[in-house]
């Protein structure tokens, strides 16, 4: 037991964290360590002295005791999430400490003590302290762990346990070093262990970690050299380091942030009024008059104004008469109405460069009369605008 608790004490030097996968992926993993066999008690089957021969059971017939050993093993499993499975290969090997062969057990090649190479080979009924021997087994174990914590690089733990077969092997056992073997046989039957541990992640694939294990073969049936039939169990506790390696992909980098939006487009300007062209005006003459009256004056004067306010760059005056001259003298006398007409509005601040005459006669009556008939409304002057300045160009908010 003391050789245990130094084992135990190295062990723990060593980094917590088991072979522990990440979630959704396969996992191998690798352990060994320090390996306690319990005390082993043989009951034997062995025929008895007595006349007709009959079966005798001895209990503890033989009893041994193991040094310290050794485990050590490979695991492969898959991460569901909190939930782990996995199939492990194991090996544990110690060596025979002591042993006591009672004296009632027949036909054990010991029956009196003597020595072999300077060393005294007890004889049935004594205790040996220089046993010699192997306690070996070979499992296949398939478990099932829970797992908690070790996410982002923290410590975690599991818990668990698994059944399988092993092989258990009673290699060369002896009272004493070079003397006769009293046992060299193996069985191989159902087994079942309780796990638990830590771990943590050392890199993004790696872990590292301490695990517990108590491993039981409930029965063990092997045959002495010399045939008789014995039945035990294997009972062990090791505590082991891990490593494991986790084959899982990288998870994908987020994407990246949408980018911010776009600035909300400065608002139109709005659209300028259409440009509205004024008039026509027009004004009115007396009969076979071209002065201008005073409510044709009126009329001038706002068409003046009209012409500074609107940006108008050409204008054209037509100037016409009834029909109650001849055609040649109402020509002449439309012409003078029209420029009339242009001296006035020159006279208002209108240039003359921008204005034009025209003169129509009797040709184009406002209302249509009979040759010679005094008609007030064709004696006048059709004052038109042109040339409206363009609207801003670009975008713009309707109005």
């Amino acid at each position: 037991m003391r050789k245990f608790a130094v084992a135990l004490a190295l062990t723990t030097t060593a980094l917590a964290g088991p072979a522990l996968a990440r979630d959704k992926a396969w996992y191998v993993g690798l352990e060994g360590g320090a390996n306690l066999l319990q005390n082993q008690s043989f009951d034997i089957t062995a025929p008895s002295l007595t006349t007709p021969p009959t079966t005798n059971i001895i209990t503890d017939g033989i009893r041994v005791r193991h040094e310290v050993g050794y485990a050590f093993g490979g695991t492969i499993g898959y991460d569901f999430g909190m939930f782990r499975a996995e199939f492990e290969v194991g090996y544990k090997d110690n060596n025979l400490d002591t042993s006591f062969i009672n004296k009632a057990i027949p036909a054990i090649p010991i029956s009196v003590g003597y020595r072999v190479a300077g060393t005294r080979v007890p004889a049935l009924g004594e205790n040996s302290s220089a046993a010699d021997g192997n306690a070996r087994v070979l499992s296949f174990m398939t478990n099932g762990l829970l797992d908690f914590g070790g996410k982002d690089g923290d410590f975690g733990g599991f818990v668990g346990g698994g059944v399988g077969i092993a092989r258990v092997q009673h290699h060369i056992y002896q009272t004493a070093k070079f003397g006769p073997a009293w046992n060299n046989d193996s069985d191989t039957g159902f087994a079942w262990q309780v796990l638990a541990g830590v771990y943590k992640p050392i890199t993004k694939h790696v872990d590292v970690g301490l695990k517990y294990r108590y491993f039981n073969v409930p029965t063990v049936n092997t045959f002495t050299t010399n045939g008789l039939a014995t039945e035990t169990n294997y009972r062990s506790h090791s505590l082991m380091v891990t490593l494991a390696y986790n084959f899982f992909e990288d998870a994908a980098p987020p994407p990246p942030p949408p980018p911010p939006p776009a600035p909300a487009p400065a608002p139109l300007p709005p659209c300028p009024p259409a440009a509205v062209t004024p008039g026509p005006f027009l004004v009115f003459f007396d009969w076979d008059k071209s002065l201008i009256t005073a409510e044709a004056s009126a009329i001038l004067d706002r068409a003046a104004e009209q012409y500074a306010a609107t940006g108008q760059t050409s204008i054209v005056l037509a100037g016409h008469a009834d029909r109650s001259g001849t055609e040649e003298y109402n020509m002449r006398l439309s012409q003078r109405r029209s420029d009339a007409v242009k001296a006035y509005m020159a006279g208002k601040g209108v240039p003359e460069g921008s204005m034009t005459t025209e003169a129509f006669g009797e040709s184009r009556p406002l209302v249509e009369t009979a040759d010679g008939v005094r008609e007030p409304q064709n004696r006048r002057v059709e004052i038109t605008f042109s040339g409206a300045p363009a609207p801003v160009t670009g975008p713009c908010t309707p109005q």
